[in-house]
């Protein structure tokens, strides 16, 4: 039930970013979710090799390498989808910014319930 709730708050995320950020378009709540976890994955997998390989630079640069990365993942997920939609780096960077407080937002809120 936990994941649930994880993977839609990810899609209310999107969707919710989506919408402030001018030059990033998202189809619906479906896609919305489907964008969520396919961030995750690509966080999960070639951002976390990537993360690893640029260590050094992430560590010089007080981790803007991590957040580069980031952005470039959300590129990522705007190339293998079509219902899912950024202007270019500047709105992904954006888009990275917003979805990240949004996510701490939304376990903040969560981490006081609990």
């Amino acid at each position: 039930m936990k994941l649930i709730i994880e993977i839609l708050t990810m899609g209310l995320a999107v969707l919710i970013a989506a919408f402030v950020i001018p030059g990033v378009t998202v189809d619906g709540f479906g896609s919305a979710i489907l964008v969520g976890i396919l961030l995750a994955l690509a966080n999960a997998t070639i951002g976390f090799i990537l993360r690893l390989l640029t260590f050094p630079i992430n560590f010089l640069t007080l981790g803007l390498m991590s957040f580069i990365i980031s952005v470039l993942m959300v590129l990522l997920v705007d190339s293998w989808m079509d219902s899912f939609n950024t202007s270019g780096f500047f709105s992904a960077m954006f888009f990275a910014i917003v979805l990240a407080i949004l996510k701490m937002l939304f376990n903040t809120d969560k981490a006081t319930k609990d």
